[in-house]
């Protein structure tokens, strides 16, 4: 199968892009693959969400991606689910 060809990114998208690069491998671990195969597929409103997450410290996205705790924007813990599912699935 083909994958589809990403578009050429926006400046926008490229700042978020630059921006997606953490610290923690355990948040490379989903946000690397995601920023690579569907950020710029996904959505304008799943890319604006996808920016809002990344303006949480790395140890509040941590406990999001684990579990530990929940953002208080739905939207922003809809997608990290999204992607714990998407990653986890693609993982097996």
């Amino acid at each position: 199968m083909s994958q589809s060809v990403a578009p050429e990114p926006t400046n926008e998208q490229r700042r978020v892009i630059y921006q997606a690069r953490r610290g923690l491998k355990e948040l490379d671990f989903y946000i690397d693959p995601y920023v690579k195969e569907l950020y710029l597929h996904a959505s304008p409103e799943e890319q604006a969400t996808f920016a809002e997450m990344l303006t949480y410290e790395d140890p509040d996205l941590l406990d999001y991606f684990t579990n530990q705790s929940r953002p208080d924007d739905d939207a922003v813990w809809a997608l990290v689910n999204q992607i714990k599912t998407w990653r986890h699935g693609k993982a097996l």
